[in-house]
């Protein structure tokens, strides 16, 4: 909206011309959404401990019993924080931020589902209805987002230039399996205070400089990466990471309230369909490697116990494995953080190298 107006007014009062500049918003996109969960994070907490207060969780380390009955679907505030400074900051002609919008509020939905099963009857909904969920809502996604905006099908390949094969319609496909491994990923890593939250602050700022880098001819040409129109993206990446941090404010150890799973699934489709925009998603592997590793620390935990009744970490997801060996929630949280920044950084490097 303010995108807009400044756009009439700047004929009558020249500075308004600022906003139209991306870098301009972005800012402000990180500035207005931070101060607005510092502003009304501790009236969305005591509202919570309400109506949304979470259950003894299963399948845990015997120390998370303190945290039985903690306000939970902190993912609520975030995904509102988030739609306000969009609509507020974005340009609304750019279908891009209205399908990224979409992803993040229809994978919020399923995540809401489950946490208000769980606060209701102590039980979420079935794996199988969740998963099928998402990809009814990853499906949509992709099919919207192929129809009305016609992107680029090419998939860029980190550290080749000039290899980029076309996916045609399997683009579709390409699309929703991201957003559905993306959010699970992110979703299995949201177990202790401060973790899930602090590599998605990293990872949305990584992006959001990719977006606009992406988003601009210029500098598009200079590092040999696709132009993807991406600046209003990059707008909405710094909304998120605002939003993020001050999320993290009262989550950090010892949490005031968990995410829960409308956070958690919400915010890791965000991240997912940022970086298909920006035609990077091949950089989420290393940028997101540790919600690689935690996805990964699952599957190789239920596999080895399937086939051979042996249990290679003491409990999976990795974070868990690390409590029962001794460390603190806090060490974890702030070690796992600066891994990220090292994988961040090394994403962002590969995108010169080419």
């Amino acid at each position: 909206m303010i995108y807009h107006v400044a756009a009439f007014l700047q004929h009558f009062f020249s500075p308004f011309n600022v906003v139209h500049y991306v870098s301009f918003r972005m800012m402000w996109a990180f500035l207005a959404t931070f101060c607005m969960s510092l502003l009304w994070g501790e009236r969305f907490i005591t509202t919570s401990r309400r109506y949304f207060r979470s259950g003894l969780r299963e399948h845990l380390p015997d120390t998370h019993a303190v945290k039985e009955g903690m306000p939970t679907m902190g993912g609520l505030f975030i995904i509102a924080i988030v739609i306000c400074a969009a609509l507020l900051l974005c340009r609304w002609s750019a279908y891009e931020v209205w399908i990224a919008l979409s992803a993040l509020v229809g994978f919020g939905a399923v995540g809401f589902w489950d946490d208000y099963a769980k606060v209701r009857t102590g039980r979420g909904i079935s794996e199988r209805k969740k998963f099928y969920a998402q990809w009814a809502v990853a499906g949509g996604v992709a099919l919207c987002w192929y129809f009305l905006a016609h992107p680029s099908t090419r998939l860029c390949v980190p550290l080749f230039k000039d290899f980029q094969p076309d996916l045609g319609i399997f683009f579709i496909l390409w699309v929703a399996y991201i957003l559905v491994a993306t959010s699970n990923a992110v979703n299995l890593t949201d177990g202790l205070d401060g973790l899930a939250i602090g590599s998605l602050i990293l990872n949305f700022a990584t992006f959001s400089l990719i977006a606009y880098l992406a988003g601009h001819h210029l500098f598009a040409q200079y590092l040999h990466i696709p132009y993807a129109g991406s600046a209003e993206i990059a707008v909405l990446s710094a909304a998120l990471v605002g939003a993020s941090c001050g999320f993290l404010w009262y989550n950090a150890y010892p949490a005031q309230i968990f995410m829960g799973d409308v956070g958690s699934l919400a915010l890791g489709a965000a991240l997912g369909i940022i970086a298909l925009m920006t035609k990077q998603e091949l950089l989420l592997p290393i940028t997101g490697g540790l919600f690689v590793l935690e996805t990964l620390s699952v599957i190789v935990q239920v596999f080895s116990y399937k086939m051979w009744k042996v249990r290679v970490f003491r409990m999976a997801p990795f974070h868990h494995h690390l409590e029962l060996r001794g460390w603190p929630e806090s060490k974890i949280a702030v070690r796992f953080a600066l891994i990220t920044v090292v994988l961040c950084l090394i994403g962002l490097m590969l995108l010169k190298i080419r």
